[in-house]
C-alpha cells in the first residue's frame, strides 16, 4: 500500500509538472503570436525605391544600410491606433525619426527638398480604409507640425507612395509618408492634420482631424 501511494504521488507530481510546462509553452506561443500579429502590417509592404528600408529598425541607435543609403533610428513610437475621420478609418501603425545618408545615386532626388548630404526625417506608416461603398478623396497627412515649430505640407513627402487621393469603396491602402526635418533636437511630438473627406464630385463629406503623437 505504501508503495502504491508513492506511485500515485509521483504520477500526480509529474502531471502537474507537465501541465506547468504546457502552460508556459502556450503563454510563450501566445506572446509570439501577438507580436507576429502586430508585425503583420509590414508583411506585404514593398520596400520604397528611394528610401532605405527601415523595417528592421526597432530600437534607438540601430542602423541599417542597403543600396539606397544608410539609416539610423533616432526615435520610435509603435502607435498602433485607429482614428475615425468620417467615412475613413486612419490607422497609424508606427512613427519614427530617422537619420538618413542617401546613396550618391539618390542625392539629386533629395536635392529638390534639401541640399544637405545627410539629414533627419520623420516617417509614419499608415493604413487608410474607406468604410463606405462610395469612392472618396482623402489625404491622411495634409500637414505635419512639430513640437519645435516646423510646419510641412503633403507636397514634401519623400516616399511618394500614392496614399493621397481617391480611395475606392471598402478598400484599404497602406504605406509610408515621410518629411525631412530642419531640426529634430528636443523633438517631443508630431501633430498630423488630415485633409477633409470629399466624394468623387468634390463635395465635402467630413471635416479634417488633428492627431498628436508623442515621441
Amino acid at each position: 500500500v505504501f508503495y502504491l501511494k508513492n506511485i500515485i504521488i509521483l504520477i500526480t507530481l509529474v502531471s502537474l509538472l507537465l501541465y506547468g510546462c504546457s502552460s508556459n509553452v502556450q503563454s510563450s506561443s501566445g506572446s509570439e503570436n501577438e507580436k507576429q500579429k502586430e508585425d503583420d502590417y509590414l508583411n506585404d509592404y514593398s520596400s520604397n525605391p528611394q528610401v532605405t528600408d527601415d523595417r528592421s529598425l526597432l530600437e534607438v541607435g540601430q542602423e541599417v544600410s542597403d543600396e539606397k543609403g544608410e539609416a539610423t533610428l533616432k526615435a520610435i513610437n509603435i502607435v498602433n491606433k485607429t482614428y475615425p475621420v468620417g467615412q475613413i478609418e486612419l490607422r497609424v501603425k508606427d512613427m519614427k525619426v530617422i537619420h538618413l545618408r542617401p546613396d550618391y545615386s539618390l542625392v539629386d532626388y533629395f536635392h529638390v527638398l534639401t541640399h544637405e548630404e545627410e539629414f533627419n526625417f520623420v516617417k509614419v506608416f499608415i493604413e487608410t480604409e474607406n468604410m463606405s461603398e462610395e469612392t472618396v478623396n482623402f489625404a491622411p497627412i495634409a500637414m505635419i507640425e512639430t513640437s519645435t515649430g516646423e510646419k510641412i505640407d503633403w507636397e514634401k513627402d519623400i516616399y511618394l507612395e500614392d496614399l493621397n487621393g481617391e480611395i475606392d469603396g471598402n478598400t484599404t491602402i497602406k504605406g509610408n509618408m515621410g518629411f525631412i526635418l530642419e531640426s529634430s533636437k528636443d523633438l517631443k511630438w508630431i501633430e498630423i492634420t488630415t485633409s477633409d473627406v470629399y466624394d468623387k464630385d468634390e463635395n465635402k463629406l467630413s471635416d479634417s482631424q488633428k492627431l498628436k503623437i508623442e515621441l
